[in-house]
């Protein structure tokens, strides 16, 4: 895999059970770029193997005052030349390739998995953890792959300079044979205790971004009620925090680097000493003396890989385990979803029915939702966008209504379905491919997210061309939303479309970034639209605009509306009230609001005392007749 070829056409299927298997199945999947790596890595450092044995052949050379066998060194030291800057050259360029490719991979993966978790996402992990996992975690995923094929050719080279040395001069070669094992595992006793430190740092470095992204998310809320001060202490001791991990963490790698500098020191002492002392014996020759003393101090290099691959994984594995951690979450016990299109979609015109609720939406028409609960009306809008359930959440809702069920003591009441997929025209949304039914039934949820970029790109999205973004805008009143943005922009701009949005809407007011998703959410124009509380944040007056150009624009396509607000309930053309996570009446909204007490009790938001007086208020009305006729 190049750069160019990217992005992959299937990341694959990662083994996330852990962190270091995580790291295996990325390291398999590279296999091709990582053998052209070791390859370009062993021209390499093997010709940086053979710099010393060229400098004691070109010394013994000099000293026999051979001038052909010189002039063969010096060729021989060209080629060696020519070998370490090519394979240096090529080995960076092919390392960084693994490095960028499994960036990509990881990077794909998680944007795959955040996809199919959609808004469970974060709810099952910190915002803080997954903007770390997919930023500088994927980069240091990224160096290990890069550092494995350079290690391992660095230790090839190391290897073939001990076994040279004892072939060509076996005195002073037994001593760095012996010597250099200590070098290359005198650190590993003090990394567990580097990594731990390193593990700290990135805990708390985690902790301190998720605090810095909720306080700049909650800004305007934080000015509104002087929390500034607050919350800026928290991230200042936060920061100290990380700030004293990381010089302790720094300190042991200090350390680690430090004995990586003494000891090849003085084992280049003791090659040089005991060298002397074998050359002024006679046992060994001048160009073996300078051969072993180059050998020694050439391998400083490649030992240097040895640091880095440890420091590598240290910091790579505690990132890899929280990758893996994102990947291997799972909606609870959803269904695996089929890759094809083993079921057919259904024909257009189907009636939408959720069996765990008893909620039948009419095709082509607007039907409200009434719901007293709000987390059961976000799970109920969840489930009828098809998305897998999590966390078992429907045999919770299931359970609720056998509880209401079993209210009755006979055991009569509704029926508990023992299906829970919501049915869309007869076909079950879970059993359709996940990008099918998303197309078929979009889901705007109640904190729809606005992405950074131009007004024009934020509605650049799939949709079936039937509806245009300026009758979109219209219908969801976002006329001021435009003026401000074009006020906003710089000069030069002359159409609100090319106006740039800040990132998730910052600057805009919670009712304009509602009314934008709106529009948004209409553009796509699906058969099926679930809104839930699409104008929560919006004043009455143009709450009652909106819910006219909604319903104007979505003729004769499923509109589902949960909200409970009367100026949409009366909008609609079908109203369902849920009682105790089932359908409990049906109607038009006045006749609900007239027939049913408690509809009337969540649409009006009496209190309990208000609905007291209500239920008595009849029966004392020929009393209190009574007492007017007899004061006249």
């Amino acid at each position: 895999m190049q750069i160019s070829d990217l992005p992959y056409p299937d990341p694959g299927v990662p083994d996330a059970r852990s962190g270091p298997r995580f790291l295996v199945w990325l390291g398999r999947g590279q296999l091709g770029g990582q053998v052209k790596s070791l390859c370009w890595g062993l021209l390499h450092f093997c010709g940086i193997a053979g710099l010393p044995y060229a400098v004691g052949l070109g010394v013994d050379a000099v000293v026999d005052r051979d001038g052909a066998r010189l002039l063969l060194v010096g060729a021989l030291l060209a080629l060696v030349g020519v070998a370490i800057a090519v394979g240096d050259a090529m080995l960076h360029r092919t390392a960084v390739t693994n490095w960028i490719t499994a960036a990509a991979r990881v990077q794909q993966l998680l944007a795959r998995k955040t996809a199919e978790l959609g808004a469970a996402l974060t709810r099952r992990v910190a915002a803080g953890e997954v903007v770390a996992v997919s930023t500088g975690d994927v980069e240091k995923i990224g160096w290990f792959v890069e550092a494995v094929s350079r290690f391992l050719a660095a230790a090839f080279s190391v290897v073939a300079i001990c076994v040279g040395l004892l072939f060509y001069a076996p005195a002073i070669g037994t001593v760095v044979a012996l010597g250099i094992p200590v070098l290359a595992l005198s650190v590993l006793p003090l990394l567990p205790r580097a990594t731990r430190r390193a593990d700290v740092q990135r805990e708390k470095a985690g902790k301190a971004t998720e605090l810095a992204s909720d306080t700049v998310a909650g800004l305007r809320v934080l000015r509104g009620i002087g929390g500034e001060e607050l919350f800026l202490g928290r991230y200042r001791e936060a920061s100290q925090e990380v700030r004293r991990a990381a010089v302790r963490s720094a300190r042991m790698w200090a350390l680690i680097s430090a004995i990586q500098v003494l000891l090849p020191g003085v084992l280049l002492i003791a090659v040089v000493w005991y060298g002397s002392v074998l050359v002024l014996d006679d046992r060994l020759a001048v160009g073996q003396l300078v051969a072993a003393f180059s050998a020694v101090a050439t391998m400083l290099y490649p030992l240097r890989h040895f640091e880095e691959i440890a420091m590598a994984y240290s910091f790579s594995r505690p990132s890899a385990e929280r990758a893996a951690r994102v990947l291997s979450l799972t909606r609870g016990d959803a269904p695996e979803r089929p890759s094809s299109a083993a079921v057919r979609a259904p024909e257009p015109g189907g009636d939408l029915y959720d069996p765990v609720t008893g909620l039948l939406a009419p095709a082509g028409r607007l039907t409200a939702v009434v719901c007293g609960d709000p987390d059961l009306a976000g799970r109920l809008a969840e489930r009828l966008g098809g998305h897998p359930p999590e966390g078992g959440e429907d045999a919770k809702d299931a359970k609720d209504v056998k509880g209401a069920a079993g209210e009755f003591g006979d055991g009569s009441g509704p029926a508990v379905p023992e299906r829970v997929s919501v049915l869309l025209g007869g076909v079950a949304l879970d059993e359709l491919p996940l990008d099918t039914a998303r197309t078929l039934v979009l889901v705007q949820d109640k904190d729809p997210v606005l992405l950074s970029g131009t007004l024009r790109r934020l509605f650049a999205v799939p949709a079936s061309g039937a509806v245009e973004p300026a009758a979109a805008l219209a219908a969801a009143q976002c006329g001021d939303v435009l003026d401000a943005l074009l006020q906003a922009a710089p000069d030069g701009v002359a159409d609100p479309m090319d106006a740039h949005l800040t990132e998730r809407g910052r600057s805009l007011s919670g009712g304009q970034r509602q009314r934008l998703a709106l529009a948004r959410s209409l553009v796509t124009d699906p058969e099926v639209l679930v809104l839930d509380e699409p104008t929560s944040a919006v004043d009455s007056h143009t709450e009652a605009r909106i819910a006219d150009g909604v319903r104007a624009l979505r003729k004769g396509r499923t509109t589902v509306v949960l909200a409970s607000s009367p100026l949409l309930l009366d909008r609609a053309d079908h109203v369902v009230f849920l009682h105790e996570g089932t359908v409990a009446a049906t109607g038009t909204h006045r006749e609900l609001l007239h027939d049913d007490r408690r509809y009337r009790a969540v649409v009006t938001r009496e209190t309990e005392e208000e609905q007291r007086i209500a239920r008595l208020a009849p029966a004392r009305l020929p009393e209190a007749l009574t007492e007017i006729e007899e004061s006249a």
